[in-house]
C-alpha cells in the first residue's frame, strides 16, 4: 500500500492538468460518486461530523493489523468528494501515520481557498474527526500492549 504523502501526491497529481475551478468541481464530484457506500448502520447521530453545513457520517475502525479503516458518506456531492478524498488518504494507515501527516494535498490544490467558508470550515472539521480517531486508537493500541 501507498504512503499517506504518495497518496496526497497522486491526488495532486491528478488535479495538476485541471485549472479551471469548475472542472476540479466536476472532478470531486466525480470522486465522491466513487466513494463506496457505508451501511445504514454507521449513518448514526455519533457518527456525523460537527461543524458541517451538511451531514457527513465518518465511522472508523481499527483493524486487526493496527490500521484504521475509514467509512463516509454526504448528502452533498461536492462534501462526499472532499470526504473521499481524505478517506483514500487515510484509510489503511496507521494511527501514528495518520497523526504525524497533514492533509498538504488540501493547500496544494488550493481546496480552502475556493470553496465557501462554511465548506472550508466542514473540510477541517472532517480533518479533525479523522485526527481524534486516530489518536483514540493510538491510546487503545497503547492501552493494550500495556
Amino acid at each position: 500500500m501507498s504512503s499517506i504523502e504518495e497518496t496526497q501526491q497522486s491526488i495532486i497529481d491528478e488535479f495538476a492538468g485541471i485549472g479551471d475551478w469548475q472542472d476540479r468541481y466536476r472532478k470531486i464530484i466525480a470522486m465522491g460518486k466513487e466513494l463506496p457506500e457505508i451501511d445504514e448502520k454507521y449513518k448514526l447521530d455519533e457518527n456525523l461530523i460537527k461543524g458541517c453545513q451538511n451531514r457527513v457520517w465518518l465511522h472508523a475502525e481499527l483493524q486487526d493489523d493496527g490500521t484504521v479503516l475509514y467509512l463516509a458518506d454526504s448528502e452533498a456531492m461536492i462534501v462526499r468528494g472532499f470526504v473521499a478524498l481524505l478517506v483514500r488518504s487515510y484509510s489503511g494507515h496507521t494511527p501514528d501515520a495518520i497523526l504525524e501527516t497533514s492533509p498538504r494535498f488540501i493547500e496544494e490544490l488550493n481546496l480552502g481557498e475556493n470553496i465557501s467558508l462554511n465548506r472550508a470550515n466542514g473540510l477541517a472539521s472532517m480533518v479533525k474527526q479523522i485526527k481524534l480517531y486516530a489518536m483514540a486508537f493510538k491510546a487503545l493500541q497503547a492501552k493494550m500492549k500495556s
